[in-house]
Order: structure tokens, then sequence, then C-alpha cells
């Protein structure tokens, strides 16, 4: 993706539709690596019955910083900053690293946003430039049983009440978006959308790293640790943008 013409591209789509994809963008192998690693904790964590957190049969999971589940290729990917720094801006901080997993039998969500609470409650249709971007990427490939999401492109940059007309009436349509391993979304995440039913046996496993300007603190979702030994493994400039707790291991 290197050339300022393809990074203009795609900053322009989110600013129109409010999502853009990065085809073949991260390398299959640190993908699986990353899956390989996190699945036997995945597994565990649906063994013990913990109770749906995201409708049903549909969990969220905090993501460890233990590599190869975290690996700073995830976090600082030169594209990915240069499209998230120029929706925001160069000081932008990492504040979530989760993992949305929907199972067999999983149903339509509700058409919904992320993050509900406006910036000034007392001007809920303020329309404001972007303070919170989420970039996500399959552990596992995301087809059409799988359970993709599906997005409302341009319902970002509408009244909310005037948006979910448009997608009650049929004026806007739902977009699925399928992933490769290695494809990577980037969305605005007042842009309405919602999960799909996962008719397969295989967790629909989405990894999601949320990225925020400096200023903004929203603990919406639970996080894990950042540890001692990671936050060491990590440059200067890294370490500048990682705004989770520490631990002393």
């Amino acid at each position: 993706m290197a050339s300022i013409e393809s990074i203009h591209e795609k900053i322009g789509e989110i600013r129109e539709q409010g999502f853009c994809i990065l085809r073949s963008h991260f390398p299959t192998a640190q993908v699986e690596a990353c899956r390989q690693a996190f699945w036997p904790r995945l597994l565990t964590y649906l063994n013990r019955g913990h109770a749906s957190n995201r409708g049903p049969l549909r969990h969220f999971l905090a993501m460890p910083f233990e590599p190869p589940i975290f690996i700073p290729q995830f976090f600082f990917d030169d594209d990915i900053l240069r499209i998230v720094r120029g929706l925001m801006d160069d000081r932008i901080v990492a504040d979530q690293w989760g993992c949305d997993v929907p199972l067999r039998g999983s149903e339509h969500q509700g058409v919904h946003v992320d993050y509900h609470h406006p910036l000034f409650p007392e001007a809920p249709e303020l329309t404001l430039p972007m303070y919170f971007l989420v970039v996500s990427f399959g552990l596992v490939r995301i087809a059409q049983e799988h359970g993709p999401i599906e997005i409302a492109p341009g319902t970002h940059r509408m009244k909310r009440t005037d948006a979910l007309r448009a997608i009650e009436t049929g004026e806007i349509g739902m977009r699925a978006i399928p992933l490769e391993i290695g494809d990577v979304l980037i969305r605005h995440p007042w842009a309405l959308h919602r999960g799909t039913p996962n008719t397969t046996d295989m967790p629909r496993a989405l990894a999601t790293i949320r990225y925020v300007r400096h200023w903004y603190a929203d603990a919406s979702r639970d996080v894990e640790d950042l540890p001692r030994a990671t936050w060491d493994s990590l440059t200067a400039e890294q370490q500048g943008m990682m705004c989770f707790p520490q631990s002393g291991r």
C-alpha cells in the first residue's frame, strides 16, 4: 500500500462510507501464529461456560499482550497509522485490544453503533471530527457463513434517527464485510453495523484494536494488563502510543 495516493484513497473511503478494507495487508504467518497461540485460551474460556456478553452465543474477550498473540506489527503498522493519523492527528494512542467471537447459534444483532455515549451529551447530534477508529482483522477466514460484520455505508455522517430510518426503508443497505486472513478492516464506530449469525462450528474470532486521540478516555470494554516485559520490548515511541494498565511482572 505504501504510496501516498493509496493512503489518501483509503482515508477518503473512511470519510465517505465509514470504513475501508486493506486486502492481504498482514502476513498470513503472523495472523496464524496469533490464532494458534490464542486458540487454547479461547477454548478454555468457552468451555468454562461464560455467559454470552454480546448477544446470544456471542462473546467479547480482552486479548493478552503476550507474543505471538500481541506483536508490534499489529499495533504499529506504518500504513494503518498513516490512515488513522490522517483522519485524526499524530498523537493517537491505542486503548483497546480484544476479540469478538460469535458461535454457531448466534443471531443477527440489532443495528447499532459502538460507544453510545456522545462526547457532548448536551448536543448528541453534533457533527464532530473523528476521535476514534477501530482496526480489525480475522484470526480465521470470515466468509458469509461465519457471520461477518455488516455495515451501513455513510451512516456515521447522519443523524442516528435518519440513519436508522434509511436502513428500515431500504434506502441504505447493510453491506457484509467478509475477510480473508491478512485483510484489515478500519471503521468508524458510529457507522451503523451489526453482527450476523455464525452457522459453522468454527468460532469466528475477529481481533480488534481501537485508536483514539490522546485526550479521549473510555473504559467501555475490558482490557488485560500490559506486562512489564512486553512494555520493555517496545521503543519509546511505541510506549507513548500504548494507553493500557501495566502489570509489574
